[in-house]
């Protein structure tokens, strides 16, 4: 028996024993625990093949069958089909009508039944395969920083700004401003502050008022509400 004849003989065993294995309702680690490793990698070959076409609770109906001894590879590539189909679908319903879908568009358009789609919301963020995303994201860090300091370099300042902070040249909270109010009046040369109107009396406060009301001889460097002073 020559090369070819063993190959292909070898070749349609293993297909046998895979097909009598997905002939069962359930398949367990232990109707596949004799299978060599080409005979695995046939069988989550023609699984993940059998799985592309089937939509809703068909594909969960076949997941629940032959997820106990899918490869972790395989079970990756499920999560992973899962997790594009809804995040490409959710970008491009925002994207052209700016509010997010309901859950029962997304099972529309996608073929995922609503328990799938309700499951990897749950649970998307403890996968590894979304660890593995986000470890992707901060790869591309350096390209976002590299065109940060491209623009920062032509003038754009508020890129510069952001350059600096990104690398730590500056300080975010060297760059609070605060904000303060500081109220006086001015009569002639005389200055009272907001400090000075609290030590005086009521009636201090009534003549001051009355002298600015009459009078007009106010110079207003900044607004201060004496009102509250007079409720004594």
């Amino acid at each position: 028996m020559n090369t070819e004849t063993t190959a292909l003989t070898n070749f349609t065993t293993t297909m046998e024993k895979v097909n009598r294995v997905f002939a069962l309702e359930k398949i367990t680690p232990k109707d596949v625990e004799d299978f060599s490793q080409p005979e695995r990698d046939y069988f989550n070959e023609i699984a993940t093949k059998r799985l592309e076409p089937l939509k809703g609770a068909e594909r969960d109906n076949f997941l629940n069958k032959v997820e106990s001894v899918f490869s972790a590879n395989t079970k990756n590539s499920v999560w992973e089909y899962n997790h594009l189909v809804i995040t490409n679908f959710i970008s491009e319903f925002m994207r052209v009508r700016g509010i997010m879908p309901t859950k029962s568009s997304i099972v529309q358009e996608t073929g995922l039944s609503r328990q799938t789609v309700a499951k990897h919301f749950k649970e998307y963020t403890s996968h590894p395969g979304y660890t593995a995303e986000m470890e992707q994201f901060k790869f591309m860090a350096n390209n976002i920083l590299a065109t940060v300091f491209k623009y920062a370099s032509s003038g754009d300042m508020r890129a510069a700004k952001l350059y600096l902070e990104m690398v730590g040249a500056i300080d975010k909270k060297q760059n609070t401003v605060v904000n303060e109010q500081n109220n006086y009046i001015q009569i002639n040369n005389t200055i009272l502050s907001q400090e000075n109107l609290k030590q005086l009396t009521a009636e201090q406060l009534n003549q001051i008022e009355s002298f600015i009301t009459n009078n007009g001889y106010v110079k207003s460097v900044q607004p201060l509400d004496i009102t509250e002073h007079l409720r004594v």
